[in-house]
C-alpha cells in the first residue's frame, strides 16, 4: 500500500478538526439549550404586590382573581378600600379561586365569595360567575353604612355573616397591598414573575376581557400589541390588570407611563421612554402568527 501523502494527512486533519468542533458547537447548543429550559422549569411563578411597607403575594390564578375584583370596584368608582375588603373576603372564603363546592358549615356555597343560593345570592350559576359574584358582593357592601371607615373584620362580617368573623383579618396586608397596586394608587405596584408562555394569546380576547372586567375602555389593536388611552391612575390600574394576567392571556410586556414589564426578565418594572395616557399590552403570537 502506497504511504499517505502529506497533503492528504493534512487534509485528513483538517477534516477531523472541523468535525469535532462542530461536534462542540454543536454540544455546546444543546447545553445552553438545556440550562434555559431548566432554568424556566425551575422558575417559581408568583405575584406580589408592594405599598410602602404592606406586602403580598398570591400565585398567577389568584392574582387573575384579585385584578378582576379590584377592577370591579375601579369600574364602579368605589374607593380602594373596598377593593381591599372585597380581597381580604374573597382570600379567606375560597383562597381567591371560583370553586365549585361549599363546606359543612355552608353545602350549597359556591364561587369566589363561597355565596350561598339558599342565602339569596343568586342561583348557583350566576354565582359561579366571577363577574357576577363579585358584583353581587358590592351591592352588599355598599348597603352598609360607613363601611369605609369599619375595620376590614367588621365590614366583611356584615356582608358574609361567616362563623367565623374574626377569620378575615389575617388577609388584611394582602388585601391593602394588591388593592393598592391594582387600582393604580400605588404605581408598578404589582408584578409577576413568570416563565415564559407555551403559546401563543390573541389580542382580542385581551380587549374582550378588559372590556368586561373595566368596561368603556379606548383600546386598539395594533399587530401583537393592544394600546389602551388610560393615564394616572387608571393607566395603572390597567397595567398592573395586564402583568396579572400575563399568564393565561400570554402577555410578554406590559409598558405604562415610563415603566415596563417583561415577562422573560423577571426583573419587576424598569424604566423606558413610554409616555403617560397610554398603555401598551404585548401578546405573543401563536404559531400561526396571529
Amino acid at each position: 500500500m502506497a504511504p499517505m501523502s502529506v497533503a492528504r494527512r493534512r487534509g485528513l486533519r483538517r477534516l477531523a478538526v472541523l468535525l469535532l468542533t462542530l461536534a462542540l458547537a454543536a454540544g455546546g447548543i444543546y447545553t445552553a439549550a438545556y440550562f434555559v429550559q431548566r432554568s424556566e422549569t425551575l422558575v417559581s411563578e408568583r405575584c406580589t404586590a408592594t405599598a410602602g411597607d404592606r406586602t403580598g403575594e398570591l400565585a398567577p390564578d389568584q392574582a387573575a382573581n384579585a385584578a378582576l375584583i379590584t377592577a370591579a370596584a375601579v369600574r364602579r368608582g368605589l374607593p380602594a378600600r373596598a377593593a381591599t375588603i372585597a380581597l381580604a373576603t374573597a382570600m379567606q372564603e375560597s383562597k381567591l379561586r371560583n370553586i365549585g363546592h361549599g363546606d359543612q358549615a355552608g353545602p350549597d356555597s359556591r364561587g369566589l365569595f363561597q355565596q350561598r343560593p339558599s342565602q339569596g345570592w343568586g342561583t348557583e350559576a350566576q354565582i359561579m360567575d366571577p363577574y357576577y359574584a363579585v358584583n353581587a358582593f358590592y351591592d352588599a357592601l355598599v348597603k352598609i353604612p360607613g363601611y369605609e371607615t369599619l375595620d376590614i373584620t367588621d365590614a366583611a362580617q356584615q356582608v358574609q355573616r361567616s362563623a367565623y368573623p374574626k377569620a378575615y383579618a389575617q388577609h388584611e396586608e394582602m388585601g391593602r397591598a394588591f388593592a393598592s397596586g391594582l387600582t393604580g394608587q400605588t404605581p408598578a405596584g404589582v408584578q409577576c414573575t413568570l416563565r415564559s408562555p407555551t403559546a401563543g394569546g390573541n389580542s382580542a380576547t385581551v380587549v374582550t376581557d378588559l372590556d368586561q372586567a373595566y368596561g368603556g375602555v379606548d383600546a386598539q389593536v395594533d399587530g401583537d400589541t393592544l394600546v389602551v388611552d388610560a393615564g394616572g391612575a387608571l393607566g395603572w390600574s390597567v397595567a398592573a390588570w395586564a402583568v396579572a394576567n400575563a399568564k393565561d392571556l400570554a402577555v410578554t410586556r406590559v409598558e405604562v407611563a415610563g415603566r415596563t414589564w417583561d415577562r422573560p426578565g423577571g426583573d419587576g418594572w424598569q424604566a423606558a421612554g413610554v409616555q403617560d395616557g397610554q398603555v401598551r399590552i404585548t401578546v405573543r403570537k401563536d404559531d400561526a402568527g396571529t
